[in-house]
């Protein structure tokens, strides 16, 4: 489903979208309204198993990043499979969340490796604002999960 320019970025970067699973829980991970997409959090999981889990600490960061980049792959999966990531005007608002340490500050770094796929795949439209915020834990242990906001392109899937 993905746009030809997107799926070659995607091809050459070497990243592949991981299948989506539905929520099991009474909400939407997906709802579209005037012309905004508003996604549910994506955590670090593939086929619904959750594939990076604890505390980020000083002596993990790079796991942290690598579950990032994992969310940020789940949010554009979410974005191709509900409308088309060809419909992406723009990211407009990323909120990540990080499972950290008490003293862990360095969230932003955690959450800079998510904000980097996003441009690296979407170019300009990949730009965005965000929040990066540290919490004591994440659903099914996840240590990063990500919630956002895209605009899309007026159009039909």
């Amino acid at each position: 489903m993905t746009s030809a320019p997107v799926a070659e970025r995607l091809a050459f970067l070497g990243l592949t979208l991981p299948e989506q699973t539905s929520p099991q829980h009474p909400y939407l991970a997906v709802r579209e309204d005037a012309g905004l997409l508003y996604l549910s959090g994506k955590t670090a999981s593939l086929d619904g198993v959750v594939q990076y889990r604890g505390i980020i600490g000083e002596p993990n960061l790079e796991q942290g990043r690598e579950a990032a980049r994992l969310c940020a792959l789940q949010v554009l999966s979410a974005i191709d499979h509900s409308v088309g990531l060809d419909r992406v005007k723009g990211i407009l608002k990323l909120t990540v969340f990080v499972a950290s340490e008490p003293n862990f500050v360095r969230q932003p770094e955690v959450a800079n490796a998510a904000s980097q796929l996003f441009v690296d795949v979407l170019g300009q439209a990949g730009q965005h604002t965000r929040s990066a915020v540290g919490v004591a834990s994440l659903p099914g242990g996840s240590s990063v999960e990500i919630e956002a906001i895209v605009r899309l392109t007026e159009g039909a899937r």
